[in-house]
């Protein structure tokens, strides 16, 4: 009886092994003592304490006496603390998914009959839905965002890029002005999408007609003259074209005529009848004049022969408002509001393109590259198309987001520049032959109706229906880069031969 009450009692010590503490010091109690111990500081009357301090069966607090400073200081925690196992980034991970994985891995194992194939195809549409591979690992050990399969857009892009501005213009090497070098006043401008009333000579002088009246501006020297007036107030000039050499102006009117005018001397040379509606298209190969009207007739016009009139090209159905030859004269393009792109060769129509769910006025030949086309479209369009004239093949399609008025090549940079409408009327400056967006150039607030490039290719001029007639000087190319091309410019006897 006395035994079992002796098992409350807790002044008795507790029978069993030792707690490891005690053992602890035990141990280091019992070591052999070095001569030199009263250099580290232990005596023997300190094991003497702790040997009389081990009889006593009370258990130690914290701070026990007996322990000596030493064994205080190889316990202490560290202030840095290290693991003993591998934790991974739980950042890295997708918990929901991974949580799905393991309650399904046991009906998985134990099914072994494969998936169908439109179950597979059913995972595949949502993995990408979600943004998650279903057959990826559970514990993700890696830090950086695994990289996008071949082919998968990313809506959430953020998760594979860092620390990158976002831009829908590629980036130049060169430096392009933001702001027009010049602007003028082009008060009655017309804004009509159909007319061309904007061009640039190789003498440096700028046609443009407002409404009624021919303005001819000399880039040079900023002067400006007037060249001719419309005798009745309500006719108008529909389009004006210069001929290669720069010495003489084909004016389109509203009453159905083609006029060529001498600009040194200010006088008409010959009126040209036959359209029956207004001229608003022209387009000059050598001696050789095209003119579309409203009716969608095109006429060929040898300017050198009192019967001008040589040939009628007929398939636009609409108004023709987009008409230009070839650098070598193989091809005439034309745009029409029907809709519909047509390429001529000799007289005979090449190739009838349909693709344009507009009115197509922006038409472009490219300078550098042989058979190639641009086009674009109206605003239930919108979209720039580059084509291989010979085969009749679409080689691009971009979209534009807005109207497009008008499209020019560069001279010396494998870019061209499209005049827009609505919403932003902006300027903009691709690359070919990606059609990447290099830079937009903004300060019109109507329209980019009508644009037309310097002799040089340096600058291009802009008019809109903000009467604003503006100079970009985005194609300056470097002194020291470029050699100045020397070439004689034979001008054309046409002033004694056109009747």
């Amino acid at each position: 009886m006395s035994s079992n009450i002796n098992i409350f009692n807790l002044d008795e010590p507790v029978s069993g092994p030792a707690p490891r503490w005690k053992r602890k010091r035990d141990a280091a109690s019992f070591m052999p003592v070095d001569n030199n111990q009263s250099r580290t500081g232990s005596t023997p009357q300190k094991h003497t304490n702790k040997a009389n301090i081990s009889t006593s069966g009370k258990t130690p607090s914290s701070t026990t006496p007996g322990l000596n400073a030493s064994f205080h200081k190889k316990t202490k925690t560290p202030k840095t603390p290290s693991a003993d196992r591998f934790i991974p980034n739980r950042d890295a991970m997708n918990m929901e998914v991974s949580h799905h994985k393991v309650i399904n891995s046991t009906s998985k194992n134990g099914d072994s009959k494969p998936s169908s194939p439109s179950n597979a195809e059913y995972r595949k549409l949502l993995s990408e839905s979600l943004n998650c591979d279903f057959d990826g690992k559970i514990i993700a050990c890696k830090n950086k965002a695994p990289p996008p399969k071949e082919g998968h857009q990313n809506n959430n892009r953020v998760l594979y890029t860092q620390n990158m501005t976002g831009s829908s213009c590629k980036k130049s090497n060169r430096f392009i002005p933001s702001t027009p070098e010049r602007v003028l006043d082009a008060p009655d401008l017309v804004d009509d999408y159909y007319l061309n009333l904007l061009d640039w000579s190789l003498n440096n002088h700028v046609a443009v007609a407002l409404r009624n009246v021919l303005y001819i501006w000399n880039a040079g020297d900023g002067s400006i003259h007037q060249l001719m007036q419309m005798e009745s107030a309500n006719d108008y000039i529909a389009s004006v074209s210069w001929i290669k050499e720069g010495n003489y102006l084909a004016v389109g009117t509203s009453n159905n005529s083609v006029q060529i005018w001498d600009v040194g001397q200010t006088k008409c040379l010959r009126t040209m009848s036959g359209h029956s509606a207004r001229v608003g298209a022209l387009s000059w190969n050598e001696y050789m004049l095209a003119s579309g009207s409203g009716n969608g007739a095109i006429h060929c016009h040898d300017v050198r022969i009192a019967n001008h009139h040589t040939a009628t090209l007929s398939n636009h159905i609409q108004e023709v408002c987009g008409l230009k030859w070839s650098p070598d004269g193989r091809y005439l393009a034309s745009g029409g509001n029907d809709n519909t792109v047509t390429i001529w060769q000799d007289n005979t129509m090449l190739h009838s393109l349909t693709d344009h769910q507009a009115a197509v006025k922006a038409v472009s030949w490219c300078p550098w590259h042989d058979n190639l086309l641009a086009t674009g479209g109206g605003t239930a369009d919108r979209c720039i198309k580059l084509w291989n004239a010979s085969t009749g093949c679409c080689l691009n399609s971009v979209d534009t987001a807005s109207q497009v008025c008008n499209i020019l090549w560069s001279k010396e940079y494998r870019e061209l520049i499209s005049g827009h409408g609505y919403s932003q009327y902006q300027l903009t400056i691709w690359k070919y032959p990606t059609m990447a967006r290099v830079t937009d150039l903004y300060g019109h607030t109507d329209r980019v109706l009508y644009m037309t490039l310097s002799p040089d290719g340096s600058t291009v001029a802009s008019a809109a229906a903000d009467e604003t007639l503006r100079f970009w000087k985005c194609f300056a190319v470097d002194k020291k880069d470029k050699v100045k091309k020397t070439a004689n410019i034979k001008h054309t006897a046409l002033a004694n031969v056109i009747r």
